[in-house]
């Protein structure tokens, strides 16, 4: 069965050359890629690539985000040189490479517009990643929302990475975060906080077709199904000073039903309990099978080979795990893959 990993990173030379330019002293996950030698060594991402039967990947650059590293401008640049790069990685490799998700600098909202119709209808981006926040800024923010429009329009799921560094202070007396728990619970609790102002703000509602990626199995989401299901049924009951059961009530859905729109990724570093609640929670028409490689100990096939383990031996019909091997992307993507 053919197994297309929808969610890994690599940088094209050009990225990181200008990556470098730009934000060589990077801090935190700038550091981490700058790292991981086959981010960028595409003989050595082949190699781990071979250790797979019927593997393939579709990749987008890895964290930090564009917008991060550099003026508005330049990280429009930088999305532009990352698209055309991966493209020309397709073009050359498309039996290693199928599709690619492209990425855009939402910090530069017209050209992050541009750039994603560009991507999609030129280059044959299968999708757009962006990140969990904008330099900081929330994505309901009314000058991002032209973007989700554009998605809707393009027919493209938008790929949605966390983003927060160790300047994201755990507690409100100290300038940065400790001991990496900016990454480890930062990453999840930002991601689903971004879900959550997509769903409050309306922005599901307003363009009912969007499709949303989101990475490491929907984060905190699944755990939380009972604060994000009958909890958040009973929003506005625990806030003084603001009418938020006003809001509940002009949403078309229950809270929870827009996030079980969603689709989420199996990248959770080769935990079954976490893959098995994600599963729980999406159903298999809304889970897509993904590494996150290279991020791992073992310099790349490590999450790889422990995903597929665990998709192998789960309890669910050969339907359902070719919907996550391959299918669900199939329909994401626009794309057969085998």
């Amino acid at each position: 069965m053919k197994k297309v990993d929808i969610f890994n990173h690599f940088f094209p030379a050009r990225y990181f050359e200008k990556m470098l330019g730009v934000a060589g002293d990077y801090s935190d996950m700038g550091k981490r890629v700058r790292n991981i030698p086959c981010l960028t060594d595409l003989d050595l991402r082949f190699q781990i690539m071979d250790a797979f039967e019927d593997y393939v990947q579709v990749p987008s650059v890895a964290n930090p985000p564009p917008d991060v590293m550099a003026k508005p401008a330049v990280a429009s640049e930088l999305a532009r040189i990352g698209n055309d790069g991966l493209a020309e990685l397709v073009a050359k490799h498309p039996d290693r490479f199928p599709s690619f998700i492209a990425t855009v600098a939402l910090s530069d909202p017209e050209a992050a517009v541009s750039e994603a119709e560009r991507a999609v209808k030129e280059l044959g981006a299968g999708g757009v990643q962006i990140f969990t926040n904008v330099a900081g800024k929330p994505l309901d923010r009314p000058e991002f929302e032209p973007f989700f429009a554009k998605m809707e329009e393009l027919e493209r799921a938008v790929w949605l990475h966390p983003a927060r560094g160790a300047n994201h202070p755990d507690y409100l007396d100290e300038d940065k975060s400790k001991y990496e728990i900016w990454w480890t619970f930062g990453w999840p609790y930002e991601t689903s906080v971004a879900m959550s102002r997509l769903v409050f703000s309306g922005i599901l509602d307003r363009y009912p077709k969007l499709d949303l990626v989101i990475h490491h199995l929907g984060a905190m989401v699944p755990y939380f199904e009972g604060r994000v299901g009958p909890g958040w049924d009973q929003l506005g009951s625990r806030t003084s000073g603001e009418d938020l059961g006003a809001l509940l009530k002009k949403l078309k859905r229950r809270p929870v039903d827009y996030f079980k729109r969603m689709y989420g990724d199996s990248a959770v570093f080769g935990s079954e309990p976490a893959t098995r609640c994600g599963l729980a929670f999406y159903g298999a028409d809304h889970v897509l099978f993904a590494s996150d490689s290279p991020f791992d100990p073992e310099k790349g096939p490590g999450y790889i080979r422990e995903t597929i383990k665990i998709l192998d031996n789960l309890d669910i019909s050969g339907e359902d795990r070719r919907k996550i091997y391959v299918g669900n992307a199939e329909r994401l993507l626009k794309k057969r893959f085998d």
